[in-house]
């Protein structure tokens, strides 16, 4: 008996693909790979060695040492306790919206317009979103001067300026953002998940505390972890709302670019910019580890 022997295929050098045809493959991606090194890896290659220097450009640690500043332990605090309340809070409320519009018809109106909505309010804040607070419940607001012709008595709206405004005002941009970006992973979950619990006996209090609740856990947290960024990171807004003071770090930021610098310190503005850059670098990371973990059952 004869038996033929079959070779192993193999596989063309180069995957069978020229080289022309490999640098046709990449060729549109790169206009999105200069946008980012230009406006992105520039800057913030720019931000970390200008932190690390002096007047003359030699290498140096004591710009560092700005940080320990009261002015700038005062911002560091007020912008993480402004982020963190104000994801939080977008985090919860939007995720009580979100979790209703997954129980509505995937294709409906409702859904699709409230997604719609969600979609553009997201996208606005800066100036114009101050200005429409201001111009609402400002001192000279639209709403403040009903109240005043209906009780004659004009309301305190200094707290738009200060804190509570701040948090009010993100809260508006951070709750959409939130149902944009959780209403996949309420999606991802299976109603056979809850009807195998109720098989076993299981009431809705064990469904969500042993099933859905562990497994949306990670989606959840990393969505507080991108508003987090999203709120750390804003200047606009805070900029048009609040500008006798720089309580944030992006607005000392701006009052050391303004020539508003610290006596003997050098670089101040890069030194700033490099500890929100470090912050919101720890906050990126979390939030992939989370989206990870989340993934491994929302597939």
């Amino acid at each position: 008996m004869v038996t033929s022997v079959v070779a192993p295929a193999v596989a063309p050098r180069g995957n069978g693909r020229s080289f022309g045809t490999r640098l046709g493959l990449i060729a549109p991606t790169v206009p999105f790979f200069v946008y980012v090194t230009i406006f992105l890896l520039l800057p913030t290659g720019i931000v970390v060695v200008g932190a690390f220097q002096d007047n003359a450009g030699s290498f140096t640690v004591s710009n560092l040492k700005l940080l320990g500043e009261p002015a700038v332990r005062s911002a560091t605090v007020w912008t993480l306790g402004l982020s963190t309340i104000s994801a939080v809070t977008g985090a919860v409320v939007g995720g009580l919206l979100a979790y209703a519009l997954s129980t509505a018809d995937p294709n409906g109106r409702l859904r699709r317009s409230v997604l719609a909505v969600c979609s553009v309010l997201a996208q606005f804040g800066g100036v114009m979103l101050a200005f429409c607070f201001i111009a609402a419940i400002g001192r000279n607001g639209s709403l403040t001067q009903i109240i005043f012709d209906i009780t004659g008595n004009r309301i305190n709206t200094t707290w738009l300026y200060e804190f509570p405004g701040l948090v009010l005002v993100y809260a508006y941009f951070q709750i959409p953002l939130m149902v944009i970006v959780f209403l996949p992973a309420l999606d991802g979950i299976r109603p056979q998940w809850r009807e195998a619990t109720e098989t076993m006996g299981g009431s809705t209090w064990t469904y969500w505390s042993k099933v859905a609740g562990p497994i949306l856990m990670p989606a959840f947290v990393s969505s507080v972890l991108l508003l987090f960024a999203n709120a750390f990171s804003a200047y606009a807004t805070a900029a048009a709302l609040i500008s006798q003071a720089n309580p944030l770090l992006a607005l000392q930021i701006r009052g050391a670019l303004s020539g508003e610098v610290v006596s003997g310190q050098q670089n101040t503005a890069k030194v700033l910019a490099f500890l929100m850059v470090v912050i919101v670098a720890i906050v990126m990371a979390l939030y992939a580890w989370m989206q990870r973990r989340a993934s491994r059952w929302l597939r």
